[in-house]
């Protein structure tokens, strides 16, 4: 492969291996770099890329690594990580100040209950052990097959559909008792309460019909719940949504918040 067809399929790539990282690292910065790494790296080792697998996959094998080797360091979140995140947000008037900012200037300032689901998906994310998440992400949102995974983390394929089995069951088990659109009786209402915030003349109730997952919560089962969820968090890209800036103000907002518990 010359490198000017490398450079031209890298683009392709780009955008998917982008949000990939951020929803792994929640660091825009780290995302940044663990790209222009991989970038180094793959250029460097071109010659050694037979056409085994995908590009892509390659890529994300790279980068992959790179974000290991930078995650394992890290403390993995608590379940309630934006429970904790919220409370600290209470009490930030700068936080909010910026927040309102971004809201009334930025063209990717909106605040849309889908984006915000997809975002509290990130956060819990975070709580799974680092291979299990990888694995979910890998699978359930970038549609890799489990043989790709298996190459991608360097694992047996049946070690990639135990911790796919292990991650669906948690996160499904996390949201089911936290989440209030799925849940009635859930304990988190962050979807209501922010989007009373930034949009105050919306009716919450007529905005929260229009997403599938919620429309289908009382007759649908919990496995089917949680691939509505999938599907709303493969639709959005979160660098270039209509959500885009106010959504990353919050996740770097949360990072720094649970660094302090690591």
């Amino acid at each position: 492969m010359t490198n000017e067809l490398f450079n031209e399929e890298f683009k392709g790539i780009l955008v998917h291996l982008k949000s990939y990282l951020l929803r792994i690292t929640i660091s825009i910065q780290d995302t940044e770099d663990i790209v222009h790494d991989t970038y180094i790296k793959a250029l460097d080792k071109l010659n050694t890329f037979r056409g085994e697998s995908s590009l892509k996959t390659w890529l994300f094998t790279i980068a992959s690594n790179l974000a290991k080797d930078n995650l394992r360091a890290q403390k993995r979140w608590i379940e309630n990580a934006t429970d904790i995140c919220k409370q600290e947000a209470i009490t930030n008037q700068d936080f909010f100040q910026e927040s309102m900012h971004i809201r009334t200037t930025s063209t990717q300032g909106a605040f849309e209950i889908k984006e915000h689901i997809a975002f509290c998906f990130t956060c819990i994310s975070k709580s799974l052990p680092l291979e299990q998440q990888l694995c979910l992400f890998l699978k359930e949102i970038y549609e890799f097959k489990i043989a790709e995974i298996s190459t991608i983390l360097g694992i047996t394929e049946a070690m990639v559909k135990y911790y796919l089995h292990t991650s669906r069951a948690k996160m499904i088990t996390i949201f089911d008792g936290r989440c209030a659109i799925i849940n009635k009786e859930g304990v988190c209402h962050q979807c209501s309460e922010l989007n009373g915030i930034y949009n105050p003349n919306q009716k919450f109730q007529e905005e929260v019909v229009k997403i599938e997952m919620a429309r289908d919560a009382e007759n649908a089962d919990k496995e089917h719940l949680f691939d509505l969820r999938m599907k709303i968090v493969m639709g959005i890209d979160p660098f270039e949504s209509g959500a885009a800036a106010l959504q990353l103000h919050h996740l770097e907002h949360n990072r720094l918040v649970m660094e302090k518990y690591s």
